[in-house]
């Protein structure tokens, strides 16, 4: 009983509490296997002795904890998505629930297997929870004269497999991950090993993935994997045809034991030896045009062999890989020379005597095209600088289009008028956009950066409909420069533009960024341009581009799939 944990003052009605602490730790304690108590809340108010055996874990390290943000892992250690977890919904909805052999994770940081039922539990008067058993999978009996073969898959079980090989499959554009995915998939369903060979666009050959099923997990073998000798032209090997494109084949160790016929060939010999793998099949991964590489299953702890009845299984496997491969490199291929175009398409920074500055732009995570945020900053005379930053609606090549189109009319608006006040240039631009350029709308900030007799810099700025410059002093105050705020370009709608004006304080840093920066799905823009003051004034001491870099890192919302341009100067010391 000393080993039970009972939940707090908060969790049992005031002068119930230790007897109904003490009456859930007995019902825990008589259950021989795990046992889990939690709240309505999914959070972990009491477990058993067997539960601190089965995890490696104190009652400390459990309770009061979310069971299952803390324990509940996918085969890599991942932890599972809360979206996708059927133990978190039957924990608080309060169903009951079952699942077979999945991941959780022990105290030393290993995985170990169970299944899990989960149940409606009243845990206190007046409460609700639920109780969460766990257990060792049930394992088939195998018989002294089966001999060790396993099953042969049923055509119901194949059709099932290729089913969800598309699904997983299709649903990345990540090459690294559809590879593992697919290893996932095969084993140990089909194999013990998984070996992916893929040919790189220099026609040169890495082996890119080797996993392992081991000790009921898959173990990726960084030691296995790395470069690979060229491709021979007219090796019989089993790997050498399949690079070539050649049909799959079985192999085994007495398939390299002679003398080997090329560098591929000793590879193979090595990987036979390191893996003990007595069986294997290999088969080339096509795609639309190429063979993008072959896939090696192999068998060393199962006993039975393959056999030329499973080649058309991993054909079809294959051929969904190399589909799933070719949208991948197509889609990475776009996505660099999208960024590239972008990249080419921003300035390079002026040097200002005494100022530093710096810029940054970060495309979006999750999008294969260029965006249409920019910024600029060029010199309009001997002690005034132009700044800068934009975002033209849209997420694609009509945006960028729009951006260099935008840019290209402020900067010849600006230089025609050196002098001109900010709200004049950008009220230009703003008819301009109507009439010339092909942009639907666009926000940006405008500012023309001088050079007092008082040895201070100035700033004169109009605002049109984008996010505030942010001002950060040395001492560590950070203000949002909010007046000099207009409409947005492109509404066709005529209104005066204001302008406003600031002394930058010696050795104060100011930002301007997009909207990319501080907005998320899930929070105000309030709240993400708190975020961003609060860490831009924590980081006023350090250098401008580690300023930069760090705001990025610790602002820039996880879940914004949206691309980020930033700029920002710092001014100097007073002598």
């Amino acid at each position: 009983m000393d080993d039970v944990a009972v939940p707090g003052e908060n969790v049992f009605p005031s002068g119930q509490q230790a007897r109904s602490g003490a009456l859930l730790g007995e019902t825990l304690e008589n259950l021989l296997v795990s046992a889990i108590a939690v709240d309505d809340d999914g959070l972990i108010v009491a477990v058993n002795t067997a539960t601190q055996r089965l995890l490696d874990r104190d009652v400390s390290d459990l309770v009061g904890q979310d069971l299952h943000d803390l324990l509940h892992r996918d085969e890599y250690g991942h932890a599972v998505p809360r979206t996708r977890c059927r133990m978190r919904k039957a924990l608080l909805t309060g169903d009951t629930g079952h699942g077979d052999g999945e991941w959780f994770a022990r105290g030393d940081g290993t995985l170990v297997r169970l299944s899990w039922l989960v149940t409606p539990c009243a845990p206190g008067p007046g409460g609700a929870g639920a109780l969460a058993l766990l257990y060792e999978p049930t394992r088939p009996t195998v018989l002294p004269d089966e001999g060790g073969p396993s099953a042969p898959l049923t055509e119901l079980d194949r059709l099932a497999l290729l089913a969800e090989t598309t699904t997983q499959l299709t649903s990345t554009l990540d090459v690294d991950e559809a590879l593992r995915r697919l290893a996932a998939l095969t084993v140990p369903r089909l194999a013990d090993w998984a070996v992916f060979d893929l040919i790189t666009e220099r026609d040169e050959v890495r082996r890119v993935l080797v996993v392992e099923h081991k000790d009921g997990i898959l173990v990726e073998r960084d030691d296995l994997q790395g470069p690979m000798p060229p491709v021979p032209a007219e090796s019989p090997m089993p790997l050498s045809r399949a690079l070539r494109g050649a049909a799959s084949s079985l192999a085994g160790p007495a398939t390299y034991q002679g003398p080997p016929d090329s560098g591929i060939a000793v590879e193979q010999q090595a990987l036979f030896t390191a893996t003990g793998m007595h069986s294997a099949v290999i088969a080339p991964i096509r795609g639309l045009r190429d063979v993008l590489g072959a896939l090696t299953l192999g068998r060393a702890e199962r006993h039975d062999a393959f056999t030329p009845a499973d080649l058309p299984l991993l054909e079809d496997l294959t051929r969904r890989a190399g589909l799933a491969l070719d949208n991948a490199r197509l889609y990475q291929r776009q996505r660099k020379v999208a960024e590239t175009m972008q990249r080419h398409l921003l300035p390079q920074l002026p040097v200002l005597p005494g100022l530093e500055m710096t810029a940054r732009y970060l495309p979006a995570p999750d999008a294969s095209s260029v965006g249409g945020d920019w910024y600029d900053a060029f010199a309009l005379a001997a002690n005034a600088h132009a700044l800068a930053i934009g975002d033209v609606v849209g997420h694609d090549l009509d945006a960028a289009a729009g951006m260099a189109q935008v840019r290209n009319m402020l900067r010849a608006f600006a230089w025609s008028h050196p002098e001109a006040a900010p709200s004049a240039v950008v009220t230009r631009l703003d008819e301009a956009v109507m009439h010339i350029a092909e942009v639907p709308m666009a926000t940006m900030i405008l500012a023309r950066l001088t050079l007092g007799e008082d040895a201070l810099w100035r700033l004169r700025w109009t605002n049109a409909g984008h996010p505030p410059p942010l001002l950060v002093t040395h001492d560590g105050q950070a203000r949002y420069l909010d007046q000099g705020h207009g409409i947005l370009l492109g509404t066709g709608v005529t209104r005066p533009r204001p302008d406003a004006v600031t002394v930058l304080p010696e050795q104060a840093t100011l930002l301007l960024y997009t909207d990319g920066l501080v907005e998320s799905p899930h929070h105000s823009l309030d709240h993400g341009l708190d975020r961003l003051r609060r860490h831009a004034a924590s980081l006023a001491h350090r250098p401008l581009d580690s300023f930069c870099d760090l705001v990025l890192d610790q602002v820039r919302p996880s879940d914004n799939d949206d691309d980020v341009a930033m700029i920002a100067l710092r001014t100097p010391r007073m002598p």
